[in-house]
């Protein structure tokens, strides 16, 4: 076998890397540059209206007194529910990943019962849960009438945040789950070995040898984790309507600006503030998965 395995010659290779490039710049670079550009007029995307260049209007209307009270509720939402699913993702995922990694009768089962979740579409996961927190009859109203309480759920501003985060961390653990169980199972036996020659017990050869193995496993997923979780609105919308104040993301406040928030009205109110709007999300989850990566790479290489 040719040590250039698989690609024995180069052109191969460069015509792999050029389609590559070209679908990545077709589907990625473009639609961004071009929401920059948007950003910068007054596009609502109605027949008939001109487009004019407003410069950094939009931008200034982030801050302005009548939409930064919005704003400023759609950025701490996002960043609670960022901070918020990332870490109990990893938390969970790890958890569960090293207990299917053991001799468990069923774990394949397990398994695919854990990973489940993210096969499925974003409103069949809405429907499940808006049924079962169905304040009017569904099972979690079930639950709480025998203990003689009563709860809105999704339509209570205290708890609507939270039950969003939960059925968001339901449905993306498999995948975090699958990461982790693929690095576990890279690890050598033998360090676990040596370590209980040592006299290691278990908590120490899980912070000694689980973890420090794990540090590639651990960034991706922390990664993954927070541009997924600053970047969702679909099931927010699905759960919890278009204009909930409580569960208002920065993605969300894109859709709601750029195609309206209630369904079957007319295409928007401001596509080109909504861009804005998108092209300060995209600076914040930029910045946050950075300095993460950043942080993540220098651990590893301190582990």
């Amino acid at each position: 076998m040719s040590s250039y395995y698989p690609f024995p010659r180069k052109t191969p290779m460069r015509v792999t890397f050029l389609s590559g490039l070209t679908l990545l710049t077709a589907f990625g670079l473009v639609p961004a540059i071009g929401v920059v550009v948007l950003s910068f007029t007054d596009i609502r995307g109605l027949p008939g209206i001109p487009v004019r260049w407003v410069g950094v209007e939009n931008y200034l209307d982030i801050v302005s007194p009548a939409h930064f009270g919005d704003n400023l509720n759609a950025i701490k939402n996002t960043l609670i529910f960022g901070v918020v699913t990332t870490v109990a993702q990893i938390a969970l995922a790890l958890a569960i990943a090293v207990l299917f990694n053991q001799r468990l009768r069923g774990r394949n089962l397990y398994r695919a019962i854990v990973f489940m979740p993210t096969v499925l579409g974003v409103t069949v996961i809405g429907l499940i849960w808006s049924l079962i927190f169905n304040p009017s009859g569904g099972p979690a109203a079930g639950l709480l009438a025998r203990l003689g309480r009563d709860s809105a759920f999704f339509g209570d501003p205290q708890l609507a945040l939270g039950l969003v985060m939960f059925v968001q961390l339901w449905s993306v653990l498999g995948i975090s789950v699958v990461i982790f169980l693929a690095g576990l199972q890279a690890i050598p036996v033998e360090l676990y070995e040596v370590a209980g020659i040592d006299g290691a017990n278990a908590g120490q050869k899980f912070r000694h040898v689980t973890v420090p193995m794990l540090a590639p496993s651990i960034t991706a997923n922390v990664l993954l984790g927070i541009v997924s979780a600053l970047q969702s609105y679909q099931l927010t919308y699905v759960l919890t309507g278009a204009n909930n104040p409580a569960t208002q993301l920065l993605s969300l406040l894109v859709y709601v600006q750029g195609f309206g928030g209630v369904a079957g009205s007319p295409v928007s109110q401001s596509q080109g503030y909504a861009s804005a709007i998108s092209v300060v999300q995209f600076l914040i989850v930029g910045a946050i998965a950075v300095t993460a990566l950043l942080y993540l790479r220098k651990r590893e290489a301190r582990l």
